[in-house]
């Protein structure tokens, strides 16, 4: 069996959620949708093993995921969805990430709504996954890895969410470069969009920007940022529901 991650990660708490989780299937080949064109691997077979994860934007699958994601042919390949998200909600994503997984060919192993670092608000989920996420992450990871021993055939996985899909929405918050820029470039490298011209790095257009933060994750002067009035404004309205620790889930 090969065994293989597919992420998009902007800010890297996806890809935390699913190392932990790969630990028992190792080793692993890594899939990285955040580059922009068709993913350096499209097609598998049904010995096959996927961990394939992305963050929830707005109770959804970010849609520049779901344009890479329907590249893959899964042919039976079996599938662990993932949706990873700031301590509000995963509300319909995971079904949808099923969905989109299960069209492309794959059979659905097992589902995962994890918890990490909110992306833009960091004051919610600060520091998750952190060591009790870790270790029932691994527990999670144990009990797919015998359940698929056990089922290796088809299985079928009831997944919670709405269908039709809530309405997809997520708060325009685009970052700024600001004088600290050196214009080192790697925002634009890691930009999933291609919204920050690499002869220009210092700008953004605003158009393509889907607020993922990857910039600001990637740079390493610190010189991307969100206007904090407007920063503080989305705090306030999302403190409520994004308060208290939020739970990871399995679905077998």
């Amino acid at each position: 069996m090969a065994a293989y991650i597919v992420s998009f990660s902007p800010t890297g708490g996806t890809d935390k959620v699913l190392d932990i989780l790969g630990e028992p299937f190792a080793p692993l080949t890594r899939i990285d949708l955040m580059r922009d064109g068709e993913p350096e691997h499209t097609e598998f077979n049904e010995d096959d093993l996927c961990l394939v994860g992305v963050p929830v934007y707005g109770g959804r699958v970010p849609r520049v995921a779901y344009e890479r994601l329907a590249k893959l042919k899964g042919r039976g390949a079996a599938a662990v969805a993932v949706a990873v998200y700031g301590n509000r909600d995963f509300e319909d994503a995971l079904l949808e990430l099923k969905d989109i997984l299960t069209a492309c060919g794959f059979r659905i192993a097992a589902g995962v709504a994890a918890n990490a670092e909110h992306s833009i608000m960091h004051r919610f989920g600060t520091g998750r996954p952190d060591e009790a996420d870790r270790e029932e992450l691994r527990n999670y990871a144990r009990r797919i890895k015998t359940e698929l021993g056990r089922n290796h055939g088809s299985v079928d996985i009831a997944i919670p969410g709405n269908r039709p899909y809530r309405e997809y929405g997520v708060i325009s918050m685009i970052p700024a470069a600001t004088g600290a820029c050196t214009g080192c470039g790697l925002c634009s490298e890691r930009c999933p969009v291609g919204a920050i011209p690499k002869s220009e790095p210092k700008l953004v257009d605003e158009d393509k920007c889907i607020c993922c933060m990857a910039c600001i994750a990637a740079c390493p002067a610190g010189a991307r940022a969100l206007d904090p009035e407007a920063l503080a404004a989305m705090v306030q309205r999302l403190e409520s529901a994004c308060e208290g620790r939020k739970e990871n889930r399995l679905f077998l």
